[in-house]
């Protein structure tokens, strides 16, 4: 079974080529979903972070924005956050693998925004980054409600540049001239990707990447 990496800056159109992989019949374990129902009513990870950060539960689940407030531009407290919120969201990520495997899936793709920036890759046999013009990421991202060029700047700084991004990717979807061309785009990387050496699932030892292609 291959396991592909997806990833992008923000406001790239990860969760349309995410979907897109979805309707072309290939498997998709998405990280911020999981980590909404960690931190959602009941979750796994509520009272963990609560301990860690006072006042930022409410009702049962974790007020994404008190949180956000008490991790903004602060390292330590993210990095304490992460700590938390990653080996369960990693349990969560190989449930799906396991599944997907006794499926007999052929391909599934791990949806992952920082999945350069959490050494993700190397659990995977290849990478694709969604990207497209600078310009339109902005109009994207400022865009969304509560959104500003304090808080985009704030996002970007913590994110491995998307050229960077290109640069180590095995795979680019354009995500910049409308979904056809995306769509394309993602069914040619899934006739390359199905023939690609499967050599992280089932685990052997320490992860490694797959030689990019």
């Amino acid at each position: 079974m291959v396991i592909l990496g997806l990833t992008g800056s923000i406001g790239m159109g990860k969760s349309t080529a995410a979907a897109m992989f979805r309707m072309l019949g290939v498997p998709v374990h998405d990280a911020d979903a999981t980590v909404h129902k960690l931190t959602g009513p009941g979750g796994k990870a509520v009272a963990a972070i609560e301990a860690a950060f006072p006042g930022v539960v409410k009702d049962g689940a974790v007020d994404r924005q008190a949180l956000g407030k008490a991790v903004f531009e602060k390292p330590p407290e993210l990095r304490k956050l992460e700590s938390i919120l990653h080996p369960l969201v990693r349990q969560q990520q190989n449930r799906f693998l396991r599944s997907a495997a006794n499926r007999r899936a052929r391909l599934v793709v791990l949806d992952i925004p920082l999945l350069f920036e959490t050494g993700g890759d190397q659990f995977c046999d290849a990478v694709a980054v969604v990207s497209a013009p600078e310009s339109l990421q902005r109009i994207r991202v400022l865009s969304r409600p509560g959104m500003t060029e304090d808080k985009f700047r704030s996002i970007l700084a913590q994110q491995v540049p998307d050229a960077e991004k290109r640069r180590r990717a095995d795979f680019i979807i354009p995500t910049g001239r409308g979904k056809r061309p995306s769509l394309q785009s993602i069914r040619r990387l899934i006739k390359v990707a199905e023939t690609l050496p499967a050599t992280h699932w089932p685990p052997k030892g320490p992860p490694r990447r797959t030689a990019k292609r």
